[in-house]
């Protein structure tokens, strides 16, 4: 297998689509080292595994030989990706975009190599442009065109308005390759259109168009919709190393070769042989633990994912508590205080009536027996260690 060939396999893996393969394979041959373009929101970050999809591709092609050019759209960020909604994003000041850029780099730093990242600001070229530059950007593109996006197509079509600023969005992701000579620029799938704007911009600069590569978004630990912090079902890059663990654990068997697709460095062929120990037999437990000790040790480091797998062992195999359980004192009436409330107040659940479906699905224990009796009251001046799932401690003092 060629070289050209061994980084094609590299940069296919976990893609959804590349576009156009014959373009890189000519960039590629070149021999140079390719510019990787992908904007981030200038909104303070709070990363998760799905965005890590994307950043995982950039260090890919570090790894490769490329330069990662990281860009903060500070500029964009004051108009707002269109998504039809009514709420106008509040512009962000140069020093608000300063500290999130920094959040930024704490986080993706992680990931990347800081000597192949270049951290870049759009401002740095938007702000440059005066009022004739910006029309003379819009007529390089169609109303026609503009109108293929897919959320602009259902707003029109179901006469909601769209406002002329937010045609922008696009057009000034696209010049933004142009002002960076992107030689590559990836995106999740709901960015495709944008990516493809830069092309036809590029094409109209006189420069050869970039290769696009959309990645797909990852979904959440439920298996259905995708990993959000809104939805619960994320894993936070930030996260303590014993509840990453946990919950990278707690995947399900099919889910999880997903996830080491989009989220392991191992070689392709170590998952391959993954792959066909399982299929022979082998417990697809001792992959996830492979996987979830790659995963913690990238962001706590190695010492971390051994306690981390430790405590999981202590904790789910021998049914012992874990040391660092939050201590919760509740203000309880004369009468006593309902399960319901008390797993609500403690914080392991966010409602009651997600306190009382998780009783009735045998999810709750208090002091490690499992409680069934939705209407149980605990009374005033007891301590109990209450459980919620596998991950969920507190104990209580009602006071």
């Amino acid at each position: 297998m060629s070289s050209i060939e061994e980084a094609l396999e590299i940069i296919r893996r976990g893609a959804d689509e590349l576009l156009i393969e014959a373009e890189l394979v000519d960039k590629l041959k070149t021999g140079r080292s390719l510019r990787v373009k992908a904007g981030f929101d200038p909104t303070a970050p709070d990363l998760h595994l799905g965005h890590t999809v994307l950043i995982n591709k950039l260090r890919q092609f570090q790894d490769l030989g490329h330069e990662v050019m990281f860009l903060i759209g500070d500029f964009t960020g004051m108009i707002g990706d269109p998504t039809g909604k009514n709420v106008t994003r509040k512009p962000l000041t140069r020093d608000e975009v300063i500290e999130n850029a920094r959040t930024y780099e704490q986080q993706i730093f992680k990931i990347l190599d800081p000597e192949k990242t270049l951290v870049m600001f759009n401002s740095s070229w938007m702000g440059q442009m005066d009022a004739a530059g910006l029309i003379q950007l819009a007529a390089r593109y169609t109303v026609a065109r503009m109108l293929e996006r897919d959320d602009f197509s259902k707003r029109y079509n179901g006469g909601q308005p769209i406002a002329i600023h937010e045609f922008l969005y696009p057009l000034i992701q696209g010049y933004d390759s142009v002002a960076m000579k992107a030689d590559v620029e990836l995106g999740g799938t709901d960015q495709k259109f944008n990516l493809l704007v830069g092309r036809e911009l590029q094409k109209h600069y006189g420069q050869s168009p970039q290769v696009v590569l959309t990645m797909p978004i990852l979904e959440g630990l439920d298996g259905v919709q995708k990993m959000s912090k809104s939805l619960g079902n994320y894993i936070g890059i930030s996260e303590p190393p014993n509840e990453m663990f946990g919950k990278l654990m707690s995947v399900s068997d099919d889910l999880m070769w997903r996830y080491i697709e989009l989220l392991s460095f191992e070689p392709i062929e170590v998952i391959r042989c993954w792959r066909e120990e399982v299929e022979q037999g082998r417990n697809p437990r001792d992959i996830k633990v492979l996987f979830a000790q790659e995963i913690v040790s990238r962001f706590h480091g190695p010492a971390a994912a051994q306690a981390a797998l430790a405590d999981f062992e202590a904790r789910f195999r021998q049914g012992a508590l874990p040391e660092d359980m939050p201590e919760i004192a509740l203000c309880t009436p004369d009468g006593g205080m309902p399960i319901a409330q008390l797993l609500k107040q403690a914080g392991l659940v966010p409602s009651t009536s997600e306190a009382l479906r998780q009783i009735a699905g045998g999810g709750v224990k208090l002091d490690g027996t499992k409680i069934s009796d939705k209407g149980l009251m605990l009374a005033k001046g007891g301590v109990v260690v209450a459980q919620v799932g596998k991950r969920r401690f507190a104990r209580v003092t009602l006071h």
